[in-house]
């Protein structure tokens, strides 16, 4: 019998998370707060709304959070973990990693990714296309590393962290919680928790309002 995944989140990254669970060997099913004003996510039907799939979980092998707001995300993961959900760690077969990495539950690693030797990725994390992460890094809950970003070795990223598009982050840096690292900034200095902070190389530029 062919396990079945419920996806919370029926977006543009949902449809990334949904081919990396049938590659997996996963059956999907999308559901979605926009229900019924959203029926359909490309050729994948949505069924219901959260309460509908509180309702349904006991009728899947596990669930995927597929949201990228890193607050958002980090509110639904860990309401279904404390309602006892499975949520599986899921992984694009492109992606490379040390069999001496360590990865929580609920993180998404998209194709491409490459993870290192004894780095430690934290639960609902994403991992996405073409990263890289350096040996001995820990990588926090709920952080999203954007596609092309860049980590050497030795560093932490701390919960809830933004790293964008085409980022990187030089060897043994701290990485604040409840950050946003500017799309194509190059961190040569730590930074500190719940700020905004781009360029090259990267400076604080203000503080951010929201706490997760």
């Amino acid at each position: 019998m062919t396990p079945k995944l419920a996806i919370l989140g029926a977006s543009g990254h949902g449809k990334v998370v949904a081919e990396i669970a049938e590659l997996n060997g996963y059956d999907v099913t999308f559901f979605d707060d926009a229900y019924k004003n959203k029926s359909n996510l490309e050729h994948w039907a949505v069924v219901g709304n959260t309460e509908n799939l509180i309702q349904k979980l006991n009728d899947f092998h596990g669930l995927a959070v597929a949201i990228g707001n890193n607050q958002i995300r980090k509110l639904k993961l860990d309401f279904f973990l404390r309602l006892g959900a499975n949520t599986p760690t899921l992984i694009h077969p492109s992606a490379t990693i040390s069999r001496y990495a360590t990865i929580d539950v609920g993180t998404i690693i998209v194709a491409d990714a490459v993870i290192n030797a004894f780095t430690k990725i934290g639960k609902g994390v994403i991992v996405n296309t073409n990263s890289s992460i350096g040996h001995d890094c820990v990588i926090h809950d709920y952080v999203h590393i954007c596609p092309g970003a860049v980590i050497a070795g030795g560093c932490k990223i701390c919960e809830g962290t933004w790293l964008g598009v085409g980022s990187s982050v030089r060897q043994q840096i701290e990485v604040g919680k409840m950050t946003t690292i500017g799309a194509g900034s190059t961190v040569l200095k730590n930074i500190p928790d719940n700020v905004t902070a781009f360029g090259s190389p990267c400076v604080v530029q203000y503080i951010n309002e929201q706490n997760i």
